[in-house]
């Protein structure tokens, strides 16, 4: 059986007719139902404004370290800020993660994002979040198409989502060390939009299946489902455990996970008769601390 990650146009999900929003919805359920990823062109954001944002991510992680840990997330609190190597531990059987990272979470409760002292950095950032926002609900328009309800059902949901947009630098890889650049883990919130910078090593595992490698197909974004999601459509949406393996040489990522406002309800979508619901309704506050608490925690075993 292969698990061939499907690319899917989603051009007509931001500007199609009935029919062909139907057909793009359609697709993008068999791909959550089968791999939970899915790549994505006809998303409209231009190769030259992907090239500014890991130029400008490469000028953030290149910075001397105390740059770095003036806007460090341990001053800056609540998911924000820069995040240093081996701080993280995604797969909690495993060694922490060889990668640094920066997070930037507009709409998380209290305190507010920390920017670095770079010229124009903020601004590229925040636009390209806003982009992603737009693209996160053309998506959403699409999941709620194929699981039944109405298109518009996620809109009230996502008006201040949790989203954090998140820079990634893996270093290349150190003979001696075993530790994976991040380890093996499912996303928590809905959605997860991936830029990579020619640089592959992620991997995914869908069910009845072992890793297999998600190539580099220039152009598109990755995209995967989480783990609220999947809650969200009461299982028929998969959220697949994903790795990324040290590369050999330097990799850059641009993430976006999409999660909904702290106060949505995160009920399970029954439309089919005899369903029940798998779980019972909560907030999507509760569900992402319930979530970072598992993959930070680890830290306070150490101090």
């Amino acid at each position: 059986m292969t698990h061939d990650i499907p690319v899917i146009d989603i051009a007509p999900l931001r500007q199609g007719n009935g029919a062909e929003r139907e057909a793009v919805a359609s697709a993008i359920g068999r791909a959550c139902r089968e791999t939970g990823f899915f790549y994505i062109t006809g998303h409209g954001v231009s190769p030259d404004t992907i090239a500014k944002l890991f130029e400008a991510s490469h000028t953030f992680f290149t910075q001397p370290a105390a740059a770095k840990e003036a806007v460090a997330m341990s001053r800056v609190g609540q998911n924000r800020g820069y995040v240093g190597l081996g701080v993280e531990r995604l797969d909690t059987t495993s060694l922490p993660d060889r990668k640094e990272a920066f997070n930037i979470s507009p709409n998380q409760p209290g305190g507010q994002d920390a920017w670095p002292a770079l010229p124009g950095w903020q601004d590229l950032m925040m636009a390209y979040f806003a982009t992603c926002l737009d693209l996160g609900a053309a998506l959403h328009r699409g999941f709620a198409r194929d699981l039944g309800v109405d298109e518009d059902f996620f809109v009230d949901k996502f008006r201040h989502p949790m989203a954090t947009l998140r820079l990634l630098r893996y270093p290349p890889a150190q003979q001696a060390s075993t530790a994976p650049g991040a380890g093996a883990h499912t996303d928590y919130g809905n959605v997860t939009i991936l830029a990579v910078n020619g640089v592959s090593g992620l991997q995914v595992r869908p069910r009845g299946s072992d890793w297999t490698d998600a190539p580099l197909i220039p152009g598109t974004f990755i995209c995967n489902i989480g783990d609220c999601l999947m809650r969200w459509s009461n299982d028929v949406y998969v959220s697949t455990p994903h790795r990324v393996l040290r590369p050999a040489g330097e990799r850059y990522s641009i993430a976006f996970f999409l999660d909904p406002d702290a106060d949505a309800l995160v009920e399970p979508i029954v439309t089919r008769a005899g369903e029940h619901a798998h779980y019972p309704p909560v907030t999507g506050h509760d569900y992402l601390q319930e979530r970072l608490q598992a993959t930070y925690g680890h830290k306070n075993q150490h101090h």
